[in-house]
């Protein structure tokens, strides 16, 4: 588990006096890195039943695809139908997952902008919160799974990159099979929380009025993962939606109730000064 690695680390800057302001402001970023891995512990498929055949037939009623085969998921029709530059917008698009927002946070972090800081990385670790109950309340087989192994659920499946692999094949590199190789549990489908990321840059970089064109860069950005999720047989396009949902349910919970609460307020004013 390289949370524990992680913990050690933060540990060791949190006792270095140059090192501690940067530590604790990174908090967020750790309880959200150590949250995804405990999820090990205590795999989803241990708390509810694992759904492989209902989303798979739903995505089929409500987007499916017409062909000479029948009717196919968009996951599916995209095996069959995909282009290099699909490929290409789809590893470019899906390395950004967390990177762009790690990194637009620490640059609001050095630029000064404590407050948006705070609320940005909080507003990030608050959706993954929210999509990690989701996973356990319905836990469920992405579009690759059921395409490789049917509908029959098989505990412990390791990582797949599905359509990625693709992208892995043009570069020469094995970006993404080193990803996925370490999954935590690949039945944590839904919602999709890729859809997530760039569109809370996205609110978060025009909240704080940066520059139009870094915000234009986290849209496009978040679209191209929304299409690359889907082209990759990494979820459904349901899952993409609920993942939008989630975001947008989740931000005004945590902005509009959760951040007037007056103890919260003190412990964030607190907080800021200490960062």
């Amino acid at each position: 588990m390289y949370s524990i690695y992680l913990i050690i680390i933060y540990m060791a800057l949190v006792a270095l006096k140059p090192t501690r302001k940067i530590a604790l402001a990174l908090t967020p970023w750790l309880v959200f890195a150590c949250s995804y891995d405990w999820m090990r512990l205590l795999p989803n498929y241990e708390v509810n039943h694992i759904d492989t055949k209902g989303l798979y037939d739903a995505e089929k009623a409500l987007f499916g695809i017409s062909t000479a085969e029948g009717t196919q998921i968009p996951g599916e029709w995209f095996m069959r139908h995909n282009c290099v530059w699909g490929d290409i917008v789809a590893g470019i698009s899906y390395l950004s997952w967390v990177p762009m927002p790690l990194g637009f946070a620490l640059y609001l972090y050095f630029k000064g902008e404590r407050k948006w800081y705070l609320h940005f990385s909080l507003a990030f670790l608050f959706v993954n919160l929210v999509g990690f109950i989701g996973y356990y309340i319905h836990p469920a087989a992405p579009p690759w799974y059921v395409l490789k192994h049917g509908f029959e659920p098989i505990l412990n499946t390791p990582g797949d990159v599905g359509g990625l692999i693709r992208f892995d094949n043009l570069v020469g590199i094995p970006i993404f099979q080193s990803i996925y190789s370490g999954n935590s549990n690949v039945f944590a489908a839904v919602p999709s929380l890729h859809a997530a990321y760039l569109l809370i840059t996205a609110i978060y970089s025009h909240a704080s009025h940066q520059q139009k064109w870094v915000t234009c860069l986290f849209a496009l950005l978040c679209i191209g993962i929304w299409f690359t999720a889907v082209y990759s047989g990494h979820h459904y396009i349901i899952d993409v939606i609920l993942g939008i949902l989630t975001t947008l349910f989740a931000l005004p919970l945590l902005e509009l109730c959760i951040m007037r609460i007056p103890a919260i307020q003190r412990f964030l004013r607190q907080y800021e000064e200490n960062i």
